[in-house]
């Protein structure tokens, strides 16, 4: 049984892995079911147009390249394997709303069939809100003066405005044809499929179920309404059907509390191996593989990628060390995110090895010279295993192997990518910890062993919720936007330390001495008057109760004794 095949209408001019079904006959395979298939006609799992598009036009020898091509439908299959996306589906009716002009409307129906859809048709000026998905979508208009709703499941709008492309359902003609238009309409009804994208674990998330908003990005970001935020309960809630899976809510999260289901960091470690020794060309699937003409000089293997904008810092660099090279990537659009991401990877190795890291290039021209100039890097392989690893834990790990014992100074970080390092005025601080409590990466620590408050900055998202919480005025503070390529950066460090006081009653440690005399400092003008309450300031918990009851005791018994 063959999980891999290749189909074809011409003779290659080499023979293919043993693994590999090689066959020029649809009928003879068409009833069989394939992992990986380099060609949309036969049915797989993964279609890899990069296949063919590295035997046409890769210059490695023949032997290199029967490697080199079962390495490809490796890769393939690993990322099937791991995917964690998965299918929905989404009943849709055939109510179609057509908004555009009557002359419009009559090219629409002309090349339509009769009663196909049960069509409603309004001009755009009357349109005021559009809610809901593909299969279940409410127009609010303005009926003259009087506000409807009409429910239909897919929209037709010629030259849509991005009120209709908030969400699914909504198809523009002039953006393809009306024909297209058409062929999607018939294809979306009765049975709308739709992929999971994104997944989510709050638990790491800089802005669910904070006091205030510290980090909303992958919000900010989203060209859909496929993430919302309600700043009241401070959640956020996720629409997979209106995703277009582009992942640029993944490459701006902080701490990696949003993964994308295709293909995760775990995923993308797994692939990134089988590149050890060859120059990666990353190709997003918007780039249209199948109909780019650009020769691929000796070493390099294509890496198609399903959405363009996912890719950031931790999963860039993973490729970087696992293949030991240069990385050369192909977009025409780039996320805020994965910019970021670049140009810190960038001035890293360039104050490391004296390169970029990735060459970018957005047309053919300008991919031609990145891949004649992208090349092996020296000394910068590395690999370890990343199993659960989170993702600033991951980058820490890799990026401290490229610092080694050396001080190369310094880098800044970008608008939308943060890393940054806490510092705590000493003097003010009480160690009460609440900066601790309130960093959900544990870049902050406490360790009860010395009494001591500590920061691992390599782990730190910059995000300021520590600084919003301290309750102590000038102590704790962020340098923001920078990381440090020096040692100490990816090691805890000691920012407060107190000794601990003892209860003067049991003499039992209660608290730390700066938080005992900070509240003396407060409370003993008030309590100078009375020796046990000025006492009970000194006291645990346990104590303090126990010398106030009995003062109390003590006095209505001195009282009782008196009016005898």
């Amino acid at each position: 049984m063959y999980e891999y095949v290749y189909y074809t209408n011409k003779e290659l001019d080499f023979p293919l892995s043993s693994n590999i079904l090689v066959t020029n006959s649809y009928k003879e395979i068409e009833d069989e079911d394939f992992i990986v298939s380099n060609s949309k006609d036969i049915h797989a799992q993964q279609i890899a147009f990069e296949i063919d598009y590295y035997i046409n036009h890769s210059k490695d020898s023949i032997a290199k390249k029967i490697k080199n091509i079962e390495k490809l439908y490796d890769i393939s299959a690993s990322r099937f394997d791991l995917s964690k996306e998965m299918l929905y589906s989404q009943d849709v009716a055939n109510k179609v709303l057509l908004v555009c002009s009557d002359d419009e409307k009559k090219e629409f129906l002309k090349k339509s069939l009769p009663d196909e859809f049960d069509l409603f048709h309004v001009p755009a000026k009357i349109i005021k809100k559009i809610s809901g998905h593909i299969g279940n979508l409410t127009v609010s208009v303005d009926d003259d003066g009087k506000d409807i709703e009409i429910h239909v499941d897919q929209i037709v709008w010629f030259d849509a405005l991005q009120i209709a492309l908030n969400q699914s359902g909504t198809q523009d003609p002039n953006e393809s044809s009306i024909d297209d238009v058409l062929a999607n309409l018939r294809e979306n009804i009765n049975f709308y499929e739709y992929k999971k994208y994104t997944i989510y674990d709050k638990t790491i998330c800089q802005y669910d179920g904070r006091r205030e908003e510290i980090c909303s990005k992958c919000e900010d970001v989203c060209p859909t309404v496929a993430i919302t935020k309600d700043d009241a309960s401070k959640t956020l809630s996720f629409s997979q059907i209106d995703c277009k899976g582009c992942g640029g809510c993944i490459s701006v999260c902080p701490s990696g509390a949003l993964e994308y289901a295709p293909s995760g960091r775990d995923s993308i470690f797994e692939m990134a191996k089988f590149f050890k020794g060859h120059i990666p060309l990353i190709l997003p699937e918007i780039m249209e593989i199948d109909s780019l003409d650009v020769p691929l000089k000796e070493n390099v293997l294509p890496f198609v990628i399903d959405g363009e904008k996912f890719l950031h810092e931790g999963t860039l660099l993973t490729l970087l060390q696992e293949s030991g090279s240069q990385v050369v990537f192909y977009t025409s659009i780039l996320s805020k995110g994965t910019k970021d991401s670049i140009s810190i990877l960038n001035q890293i190795y360039q104050k490391k090895y004296g390169v970029d890291a990735v060459l970018l290039a957005s047309t053919k021209e300008e991919l031609a010279l990145a891949l004649k100039k992208a090349s092996i890097v020296e000394g910068s392989r590395f690999t370890f295993n990343e199993d659960d690893g989170r993702k600033r834990e991951l980058f820490a790990i890799r990026l401290s192997h490229i610092v080694g014992s050396e001080d190369l100074g310094e880098v800044k970080t970008g608008e939308h990518v943060h890393y940054g390092q806490v510092k705590v005025n000493e003097a003010n601080c009480t160690l009460c910890l609440v900066c601790v409590g309130s960093c959900n990466v544990d870049a902050l620590q406490a360790d009860a062993s010395d009494n001591t408050l500590r920061i691992n900055p390599s782990l730190c998202t910059s995000c300021g919720y520590c600084e919003v919480s301290c309750p102590e005025s000038d102590c704790l503070s962020i340098e923001r936007d920078v990381i440090k390529l020096q040692p100490a950066w990816f090691k805890e460090s000691i920012l407060a330390q107190d000794k601990l006081f003892a209860c003067v009653e049991c003499g039992v440690d209660f608290a730390t001495v700066k938080s005992v005399e900070k509240i003396a400092s407060i409370l003993g003008p008030k309590f100078a008057h009375d020796p046990v309450k000025e006492k009970s300031l000194y006291c645990c918990t346990d104590c303090k109760p126990k010398i106030m009851m009995q003062n109390f005791y003590d006095k209505n018994k001195g009282a009782a004794h008196a009016g005898q």
